[in-house]
C-alpha cells in the first residue's frame, strides 16, 4: 500500500472517524508505572521534562494518575505519507478557526487528532466540511 502525498487527494479522502474511548495525556516517570502501561498506551513521547503517555481515561484513573482535559481521538483513515506537505496545517487551521484545539499525532499509516471530548462531533463536522471543499 503506497502512502499518499498529494494534498488535494489527502483532503478529499480524509474520512475522519472518532474513537468511542476518552483519552487523557499524563506525564509520568517510567519507574512509577507498571510495565503493562506500555500495552495500554495509545501513544507516548519522551520529553526532557518527562514522558507523556496517552491513556484511556479510566485506565489512567485506575493508576491514580492526574491529567488535565479529556480527549477523543479522530483518525483520518486516508493513508497519508509522513512526507506529505500541508495536511496537518489544513486540518489544524480549520479546527482552530472553529475554536477547537487539535493535538496531532502522525503515525505510519494515518494521522490522529486528539480533540476535546465535548467538541468531537463539531470537529468531525469541520473535517468533513474541509474534505468536501476539495
Amino acid at each position: 500500500m503506497t502512502a499518499e502525498t498529494d494534498l488535494s487527494t489527502l483532503l478529499n479522502n480524509l474520512t475522519p472517524v472518532a474513537s468511542d474511548e476518552t483519552y487523557v495525556f499524563v506525564s509520568a516517570e517510567f519507574a512509577r508505572l507498571p510495565v503493562e502501561v506500555f500495552k495500554h498506551a495509545k501513544g507516548m513521547f519522551k520529553e526532557m521534562e518527562g514522558t507523556t503517555f496517552i491513556l484511556e481515561q479510566q485506565y489512567a484513573e485506575s493508576l491514580g494518575l492526574s491529567y488535565e482535559g479529556r480527549f477523543c481521538c479522530i483518525t483520518c483513515e486516508v493513508h497519508s505519507s509522513l512526507e506529505a506537505v500541508g495536511m496537518t496545517a489544513a486540518m489544524t487551521t480549520a479546527l482552530g478557526e472553529a475554536g477547537i484545539s487539535a493535538n496531532v499525532v502522525a503515525a505510519y499509516f494515518h494521522d490522529h487528532i486528539f480533540v476535546p471530548a465535548d467538541k468531537v462531533i463539531q470537529a468531525i463536522n469541520t473535517l468533513n466540511t474541509l474534505s468536501n471543499q476539495e
